[in-house]
């Protein structure tokens, strides 16, 4: 009877394929992910960027230090043997000879297929009379043997062989089991217990723990929750933080503390060094007791981040601890924007006036902190300071000019060639080159703005209370792309126009100095005259008739008789064109009234059109946002001072200026490469009119290059909401009729219950 056998592999080929097949599933995956980079394809980018970023710290330090090689060794080892292994298990796999075959009772009675039954006995007789147990044969093959004679001789074995293949009839499905026998051995059975449990119930349950509380210390963005804290308890008691609080609550957190982490240092040096430091900066208050901003590990950070703005040298022992302390600042001041972002949506949730909502400047500030640090300047310092060979000695050479009076990047890159090359005359020209380099690889970005209502009927009408939404479309372009147009736009002005005079007396002024200017005004007394309406001349149906009139004067000059006759023609003919003339104007009257329907229509079509592919480009983008993942590694920022290599990242929001409010988020602009459209979104004001408003653009790496544009709202009230409406009715014109006749019908079958009643 036919069933279902399992059997575990004594001879271990399956379990061949089972670990080929697990190996495979390993390797693959992790050749892909952990493959270690081509470091020869990091030293050449390295290398292509030299004449620009060579002076930069983060590049010194790539160079001295290079990343150890231990690692990515062991990682290639590690991925060769796995693939060894792989390798030698296929190789084992592809030897291995198959088990199964099929049965043929010719093959083990030694005869070739066809044989006639007498020849099948004889060779029975034979192989019966060598393997018979009683004669020392061998059993099993004995009984193979009869077996297989059987199967040629009785019909029914014969039958039985025929359709399922053995000479006994339908067998037991045999599945085989890819583990060797010796695992379900009763011998080692303790053995394979003790080492699923060991794997199971301890190295399990260790590794997943130990991941799980150290990954619950910290929040999405690898920030420890006790930082997130601390920031939100100080952010809500100090609602208006100026730069010298704000760079003590940063220094507060717990990433400094070698309690809560492990990669921070404290040394028995820095009790004598600290102090030191602290001396030479000054203006630091020590008395005020503020756990944890006054603790050990905090006051060592704020003054090595104070000591980093100024630019002072540190002893050796701290610089590494200087290093570690800055990588962090960048992460941790988008921590607290994310901190005050928050406390600004819960005060406006809350209607409670006890809750007060940090404050613009405090965002700003932490804004501005980021760049400081980034660069290793001061607040009020220049920005120039961010170029190499630009020193406090010689800035004021730049600055202080009594021609240019340069204040900003923007400034030196607004002046013509020759007057920038004698403004920096006290730079040798190789160092000259080397500013020029660096000031053109400073980025520009310029915003292009659009407000409007979306999923709405009319897109560009804001009403009250609607959900406005800001399309801000970024494109980065570099100095040196900028002040190459402006050359060759001054150069296109400097040619002679065609009337000979030249343009280079208009002296070009740079990108950010390009102001749009109205209409000039006319003076009062060159004010334009009314000009005098001369004689049009007439239509041709009208000169004709004239002409003829004229010449029937002339007839009638010489006929005098027939004036009479002349006059009352000439009144028919003006009565006859004045009619003509009323029902052309209508005529016109009317194809103009259907020109401007057309117009209108073709209007409304165009506009309907555009609000249409406008939904379907906000749809594709949202769509393009969930699905791509663009890389945050944009261009590289030039920071002399920070340890590290920043990449270029940007905060975009929406201000009120004159009532210091925060009017959308800041949205952190993190895969700016070329051109990039972002979607600010807010509710617009409760009240109509007229609104203000200011979107800014700020870097977290540069200073002295935020960008601002205003953007100007006319609210207006929002439509009545309809009572009645075509849709809602419930009554429908099929249903009507239907209760109509039904009607018809009760009234039909009442007068024949009256008639059949009289009679």
């Amino acid at each position: 009877m036919a069933g279902q056998q399992f059997q575990y592999d004594d001879s271990g080929n399956t379990f061949f394929y089972f670990l080929t097949s697990f190996v495979g599933l390993i390797v693959i995956p992790a050749t892909y992910y952990l493959w270690p980079r081509d470091q020869n394809a990091e030293q050449i980018r390295l290398k292509n960027i030299r004449k620009v970023y060579g002076r930069c710290m983060w590049y010194r330090l790539r160079l001295l230090k290079p990343q150890p090689n231990i690692i990515p060794t062991v990682k290639k080892i590690v991925l060769l043997a796995g693939w060894a292994l792989f390798l030698f298990l296929a190789y084992k796999v592809s030897k291995t000879d198959r088990e199964y075959q099929e049965y043929n009772p010719y093959e083990v009675l030694n005869l070739d297929p066809g044989a006639t039954v007498a020849e099948i006995k004889k060779q029975y007789r034979l192989l019966s009379l060598k393997y018979h147990p009683d004669k020392g044969g061998d059993e099993v093959m004995f009984m193979r043997i009869a077996k297989a004679y059987a199967a040629l001789t009785d019909e029914e074995s014969r039958k039985n062989w025929e359709e399922f293949g053995n000479p006994d009839g339908p067998q037991a499905t045999s599945f085989g089991i890819a583990l060797p026998a010796w695992i379900v051995d009763q011998k080692n059975s303790i053995l394979v217990l003790l080492v699923y449990g060991l794997a199971f119930m301890v190295i399990l349950p260790v590794v997943v723990g130990s991941w799980w509380y150290r990954s619950i210390r910290y929040s999405g963005d690898q920030i420890l929750i006790r930082t997130t804290q601390i920031y939100t308890y100080f952010v809500y008691k100090t609602r208006n933080m100026d730069m010298k609080r704000l760079i003590m609550v940063l220094a507060g957190a717990s990433e400094f503390d070698p309690q809560y982490n492990k990669d921070a240092t404290s040394r028995p040096t820095d009790n004598i060094l600290i102090p030191q430091l602290i001396r030479e900066i000054g203006s630091i208050n020590l008395k005020k007791n503020e756990p944890p901003l006054t603790c050990p590990y905090s006051l060592k950070a704020r003054v090595l981040l104070l000591s980093h703005l100024a630019r002072m040298k540190i002893p050796e022992t701290l610089e590494e601890d200087q290093q570690f302390m800055l990588k962090k600042c960048p992460a941790l001041l988008q921590e607290m924007v994310n901190v005050i972002c928050q406390l600004i949506i819960m005060a406006r949730s809350r209607e409670e006036r006890e809750f007060r909502a940090p404050t613009l400047a405090s965002l700003e500030n932490c804004m501005k902190l980021s760049q400081m640090a980034v660069q290793g300047l001061q607040q009020f310092k220049s920005p120039l300071l961010q170029l190499p060979h630009i020193e406090e000695d010689n800035l004021r050479r730049v600055s202080n000019h009594k021609k240019y009076k340069i204040k900003t990047i923007q400034d030196l890159v607004s002046l013509k060639e020759s007057d920038r090359h004698s403004l920096l005359h006290f730079l040798e020209d190789d160092k000259y080159e080397e500013v020029m380099a660096v000031l053109g690889s400073f980025p520009y970005v310029t915003m292009d703005i659009k407000s409007q209502v979306l999923d709405d009927e009319d897109s560009n009408n804001i009403t009250v209370g609607s959900l406005v939404t800001v399309l801000v479309k970024l494109t980065r372009q570099t100095m040196a792309e900028v002040f190459e147009k402006e050359q060759s736009i001054c150069a296109a002005e400097e040619q002679p126009t065609e009337d000979g005079s030249d343009a280079s007396k208009n002296k070009a002024k740079g990108g950010w100095q390009q102001k749009s200017k109205g209409p000039k005004k006319m003076p009062k007394s060159k004010k334009k005259k009314p000009l005098k309406k001369k004689p049009t001349a007439l239509p041709f149906p009208q000169a004709k008739q004239q002409k003829q009139k004229q010449a029937n004067g002339v007839v009638g000059s010489e006929a005098p008789a027939k004036e009479e006759d002349d006059d009352i023609s000439d009144k028919g003919s003006d009565s006859e064109e004045e009619e003509t003339n009323r029902e052309s104007q209508s005529e016109k009257e009317d194809g103009s009234d259907r020109e401007s329907d057309r117009e209108q229509d073709e209007k409304q079509s165009k506009d309907d059109e555009a609000e249409w592919q406008e939904l379907q480009q906000s749809i594709q983008r949202k769509e393009r946002a969930l699905l791509e993942t663009k890389s945050k590694i944009t261009h590289p920022v030039y920071s002399l001072y920070f340890p590290e290599e920043k990449q270029e990242w940007w905060w975009l929001y929406i201000a009120d200026r004159k009532e210091q409010t925060l009017i959308s988020m800041p949205y952190h602009v993190c895969t700016l490469k070329d051109t990039e459209e972002v979607e600010l979104k807010f509710p617009a004001p409760g009240k109509p009119g007229n609104y203000q408003y200011t979107v800014f653009l700020r870097s977290d790496s540069y200073m002295g290059l935020d960008q601002i544009k205003a953007l100007k709202l006319e609210v207006h009230e929002a439509k009545p909401v309809p009572e009645n409406h075509p849709q809602w009715d419930t009554a429908i014109e099929g249903d009507e009729d239907q209760e109509d006749s039904e009607g018809f019908e009760d009234s039909f079958e009442e007068e024949e219950e009256e008639e059949e009643g009289d009679n």
